[in-house]
């Protein structure tokens, strides 16, 4: 049994430590924590290891409050203060800029954060019908398992939903397809009554299992969907005619979306994102702008709103549809406008097709936008990158400022996923 000090959390929330030179990450260790470990995958260049002992505790540690910490895989950094974590996932961004792009933003920005609980505005719980646990398991994946955490309370989802899990237990236990019944996806929109669920059932429902969901979505007063293969699947059951909003006040703009839909899952956050992006972006009346993966127009219609003249591009086109359906609500089709496109095979020829462009803002996937990136044309004066990956962010960026001629002028952080280690930012990067 080994004793290390932590000097450093990974992009897994993992503390880092050394042992005659190797990289040891330590699952449950915090930084400037001294602890015993078992080290239980060792590879020639770093070694995983397991917190055995805890001999001096950061003065950041905590208790925490989920009672399923350490079985369910769904947060990773309960045991730290929610501002500490702020702190650590600022520090995961500036390092991964430093060591992959060789670039320090001139100005960091001000972490964006919220609500530490009762955030999550969608989530994927898994089911399972379990009779040796007493019935039907709902929520969330053990750690590194395939197995269903046996779950009756999740602190990150909001209060309500919370407390649906263990009736979402007995319901699921009164169908006849039970077993067969492997995922609820949830989405919550603004307002009273905005929660809806996706039953995944991959046998039909009996006329009894449907007066069954029926009495459960009367009693709590949520939406049902049925979904019985793919996402094209998917369709109200009850109410039979049902619609999701969610509001960017700052903007005068509300989406409709589905609830399979991609909306952030911390509307908090998301709120003080856009706000930022589109200041650090400063679209003026009459401006050329792209916004890049741009779903359902989270960024396109506040940009518009300020008057620019923008384009949507999204690979996907049922989100591109949704997006000209909300431009429309919101007055604005005649500023913003969309279309399909494969931003992963851009080149040169079909961004310049898009039109002379000013500005643009890019809001990848985890993959990034490296194709997109290198294409760019040289017309371009300002770029605000959304990220979900400090990683890609970074990979992208050693191309925008080495090749393209860009400065990172300022980059920060947003707490979108509290109690995980996931690092969303935003860049800012002029000519």
């Amino acid at each position: 049994m080994d004793t290390v000090v932590i000097s450093a959390l990974d992009q897994e929330g993992r503390g880092v430590a050394r042992v005659d030179g190797k990289a040891v990450f330590v699952e449950g260790a915090l930084i400037g924590e001294r602890v015993a470990i078992e080290v239980f995958r060792n590879k020639p260049s770093y070694a995983i290891a397991r917190m055995t002992a805890l001999f001096e505790a950061s003065h950041e540690r905590v208790v925490p409050p989920c009672p399923h910490f350490g079985v369910c895989g769904g947060c990773s950094l309960q045991h730290l203060e929610p501002l500490a974590q702020v702190a650590v996932k600022q520090r995961v961004l500036e390092d991964a800029l430093w060591h992959i792009a060789r670039v320090r933003p001139q100005q960091l920005l001000s972490p964006i954060h919220g609500p530490a609980w009762g955030y999550r505005q969608r989530a994927r719980l898994s089911v399972r019908y379990v009779p040796k646990k007493g019935g039907a398991l709902v929520g969330f994946h053990e750690k590194k398992s395939s197995f269903v955490a046996d779950m009756t309370t999740c602190p990150v989802l909001p209060a309500r939903i919370s407390a649906l899990l263990p009736k979402l237990r007995v319901l699921v236990g009164a169908l006849s397809i039970r077993d067969r019944l492997p995922q609820i996806e949830l989405a919550i929109g603004d307002g009273v009554g905005g929660e809806a669920l996706i039953l995944r059932h991959l046998a039909p429902l009996t006329e009894a299992d449907e007066k069954e969901v029926i009495a459960f979505a009367q009693h709590h007063g949520v939406h049902i969907y049925l979904q019985a293969s793919g996402p094209a699947s998917i369709r109200p059951f009850f109410p039979p005619e049902s619609t999701l909003s969610y509001a960017l006040p700052d903007f005068n703009v509300t989406f409709e979306f589905e609830p399979s839909d991609f909306t952030q899952v911390n509307g908090a956050v998301n709120r003080v994102l856009v706000r930022r992006a589109i200041g650090l972006l400063d679209p003026l009346p009459g401006d050329k702008i792209a916004d890049f993966f741009c779903g359902l127009g989270n960024f396109t219609l506040p940009i518009a709103r300020r008057g620019a003249d923008v384009i949507g591009v999204d690979g996907s086109a049922g989100l591109v549809r949704r997006a000209e359906v909300n431009a429309a609500l919101n007055g604005l089709a005649d500023r913003a406008r969309f279309v399909v496109g494969n931003l992963f095979e851009a080149t040169d020829e079909s961004v310049a097709g898009l039109g002379p462009l000013e500005k643009v803002l890019i809001d990848p996937p985890r993959e990034g936008a490296m194709e997109l990136v290198k294409s760019l044309p040289p017309r371009i004066s300002r770029i605000v990158y959304v990220s979900c990956n400090a990683a890609t962010l970074a990979r992208d960026a050693e191309v925008l400022v080495g090749a393209k001629g860009f400065v990172l002028r300022a980059a920060g952080i947003a707490n979108m996923f509290p109690h995980t280690a996931h690092v969303e930012s935003v860049a800012l990067f002029e000519r």
